[in-house]
């Protein structure tokens, strides 16, 4: 039975979410949350698998319980979920340590796979909508001088065929189409992203595209390749 959390300040939004996961015989609602002191408090006590989590809220937003949650160690996985024209909270919600995010106006099964896909450990973001996230924000990274990526801890013990793939990932190749162009096979691939992560600490595929964004392996010079 995955366990979830719901955090956001309208009570109908609310409703819905509960209505729906409750419809699965394999998910349970612990309790809601109407701004993020309370999520965080409920985390706290109930320790769900997912907190789906919205990004305004009154006194503390969704961001920052996201910080929180993350930093205590909780098991707790979060889902931030948003309104498309806020890509800007969600790429900071994932900085913050979120497993995903999903649009609000996404179909129920969506929704529903996205929250059994976080609580089993994946991440749940599409490649295409990380690519657009990942435009939409790289404008706003620190310019950085030309030269070699900058030397960072979290990927020095990568190999340069780990470091090769970790920088397509960043910009924004699925598996499949990092297999195709490098010529490996497809379970190589998974093998090697599963090594990334173990290696760079990345809770999920979409910590590691923010880690080659924050080392700079891709830079605002180099952005995602559109291949849909």
């Amino acid at each position: 039975m995955t366990t979830v959390l719901i955090a956001d300040d309208q009570a109908m939004q609310r409703f819905g979410f509960r209505m729906l996961l409750e419809s699965q015989d394999d998910m349970t609602v612990v309790g809601e949350a109407a701004n993020g002191h309370e999520a965080l408090q409920l985390v706290a006590r109930h320790q769900p698998d997912v907190a789906l989590m919205d990004i305004r809220m009154p006194l503390l937003d969704g961001i920052e319980a996201t910080r929180r949650i993350i930093r205590t160690g909780s098991r707790t996985r979060v889902l931030i979920v948003t309104t498309f024209d806020l890509d800007r909270y969600a790429y900071d919600g994932l900085r913050a340590g979120a497993s995903g995010f999903l649009i609000k106006d996404a179909l129920p099964e969506e929704l529903l796979s996205g929250v059994r896909a976080v609580a089993s450990g994946d991440a749940v973001v599409a490649p295409s909508l990380t690519r657009r996230l990942l435009d939409a924000y790289v404008q706003h990274l620190p310019a950085v001088p030309g030269g070699p990526a900058t030397p960072d801890a979290r990927i020095a013990k990568l190999t340069d065929r780990e470091r090769e793939i970790l920088t397509v990932i960043g910009r924004g190749w699925t598996n499949s189409e990092i297999a195709e162009r490098l010529h490996l096979a497809e379970s190589t691939v998974k093998t090697h992203v599963s090594r990334i992560l173990a290696k760079t600490g990345a809770r999920d595929r979409v910590q590691a595209v923010i880690l080659a964004y924050d080392t700079h392996l891709v830079t605002a010079g180099r952005k995602a390749l559109h291949t849909e």
